[in-house]
């Protein structure tokens, strides 16, 4: 399959089902960017509105600065979905491959400027309204500036791309620089979509489109539809949700019973629904993939029934879970995930979750060397939330820094509006180790699901709770080991985790 896309068309329709291509103006093109030795930026396209709130430039080269909207500020609306109120962040995005020199310009005087993840070690350096500092490796960065944690600018530093793909490989879909229309593509066996740096994908509907199969039942067909093996998605582009309404939200990279999946690179803004769901697939790696989502149930990835997954250098600042592994009926086990270095912004619900959704088993997850930089939701950043009736067994949370924390730890066995299982399940052998957390103030209007099968809210009295609850005697935790987790510059001691009588055999030290 051969499809280049030109650049700069303000309408191309793209549609692939089963390998047929409609496409409207195709043409070859050449990837352009601002490029020196070690430093390559990418130009807006035409008719993209870009952020009003910085400049940035790198190595004396500006680079382009977009906006998107963001969840509401306050607890309330946030945590209910509120599409009313929101506001508008930035992101910058660029390449290098040495250390580099960032200069970012502020509309006004800067007073103070807060880098995030902090265990990025990075000191700026102020004068006026400018702020300078320099990156020494690729990364995923926030600047919060006089103190606005909300409005805050992304800086997304990737390092350069390898083996850029030749337009006229007839196994390449390829998106050049510029705006494209994009309803649907069904991606097939042995074939690479490339997303250029400066490529900027509004996807939308058709009027005509049919439902597909997807987790069980029709659905809204995704942005690109992954069905097969040795598949990739890259570039260093932009794949644009916002134009989907929420009754016709869809995925927008979705996989389902593929093997060697490989995600790379792409940007992608204000997603409609869960944005990468990964179902019953072996053999995945996500990389370097930014996710900026506003939206109720804007997750991150969701892996589900699927195994030998890895999920790397990521930023997620989602209105849901950012990764979580979930697995349903008679859609296989999930076995070997495996999530690190990855930068989350914790809008609503989990930072690092399994659940809750569990209806087979799940054994051999790794959660690791991990910043949460922010947790502003109802939910709990690192959890096993057990609703369903299978095992989960040998999970890890380890190496990761949490920069405020309001619920902190969970392992939990119940019933939600979220069970379909009779039966409840068992959690077996859950390690936290070198978990390094501060807590957030206590906020008596931020508002949580009831742990039951309503949705009753009720007031986060606590911050940074921790809690193991088993559900009775046949359906128990067992095997907790809690492995130098700090809180607030001090270990935290088992009288301060809620535990109750169906939880045995825990470690705390």
């Amino acid at each position: 399959m051969n499809l280049i896309l030109k650049p700069n068309l303000s309408k191309v329709a793209v549609t692939l089902v089963t390998g047929i291509c409609i496409l409207f103006s195709c043409k070859k093109e050449t990837q352009k960017g601002n490029t020196s030795h070690h430093v390559k930026v990418y130009p807006a396209p035409d008719g993209i509105e870009l952020s009003q709130d910085f400049k940035v430039a790198v190595e004396g080269k500006e680079v382009p600065v977009y906006n998107f909207k963001i969840p509401a500020r306050e607890p309330i609306p946030r945590l209910n979905h509120s599409r009313s109120e929101f506001g508008l962040a930035s992101f910058a995005s660029f390449d290098m491959n040495e250390r580099t020199e960032v200069k970012v310009t502020y509309p006004e005087v800067v007073n103070s400027v807060k880098i995030l993840p902090t265990s990025f070690g990075i000191e700026p350096t102020i004068e006026g309204n400018t702020i300078s500092f320099t990156v020494e490796t690729p990364g995923n960065l926030t600047l919060e500036i006089n103190g606005d944690w909300y409005e805050s600018l992304h800086i997304f530093a990737n390092p350069f791309e390898d083996n850029i793909p030749d337009p006229n490989d007839p196994n390449i879909i390829y998106f050049g620089p510029g705006v494209h229309d994009v309803k649907s593509v069904k991606v097939k066996d042995n074939t690479t979509v490339y997303i250029a740096g400066g490529a900027y994908i509004k996807a939308g509907m058709d009027s005509e489109e049919k439902e597909v199969e997807l987790r069980g039942r029709k659905r809204n067909p995704p942005t690109f539809f992954i069905e097969g093996n040795h598949i990739t998605i890259r570039g260093r582009g932009i794949i644009d949700q916002s134009a989907i309404p929420r009754p016709k939200r869809r995925y927008t990279i979705f996989a389902q019973k593929s093997n060697d999946v490989n995600l790379e690179g792409v940007i992608i803004r204000d997603p409609s629904h869960w944005t990468i769901p990964l179902q019953a697939s072996d053999n995945i790696h996500v990389d370097n993939i930014k996710i900026l989502g506003w939206r109720g149930n804007s997750d991150g990835v969701d892996i589900s029934n699927s195994r030998d997954v890895l999920v790397e250098n990521c930023f997620f600042r989602t209105l849901d879970d950012a990764v979580v592994v979930k697995s349903f009926e008679g859609r296989g086990k999930v076995k070997n995930i495996h999530a690190r270095k990855c930068v989350i912004w914790n809008e609503l619900a989990h930072s690092l979750s399994i659940g809750a959704e569990v209806r087979e088993n799940v054994s051999n997850v790794l959660f690791e060397d991990c910043d949460v930089i922010h947790d502003v939701g109802r939910e709990t950043a690192l959890r096993v939330y057990h609703c369903d009736d299978a095992v989960i067994s040998d999970i890890t949370f380890q190496n990761i820094r949490i920069e405020e924390a309001r619920r902190l730890i969970s392992v939990w066995i119940g019933k939600t509006r979220w069970t379909e299982t009779e039966e409840r399940g068992n959690v077996r052998n859950v390690t936290f180790k070198d978990i390094m957390a501060v807590s957030a103030p206590i906020d008596t209007t931020l508002t949580g699901f009831q742990d039951g099968s309503d949705w009753k809210p009720y007031i986060i009295r606590n911050h940074a709770s921790m809690e193991l609850t088993g559900y009775d005697e046949t359906h128990t935790i067992e095997g907790i080991v809690f492995d130098n987790v700090v809180l607030d510059g001090k270990k935290v001691i088992k009288e301060q985790v809620t535990i109750n009588e169906f939880v045995n055999k825990i470690e705390i030290k």
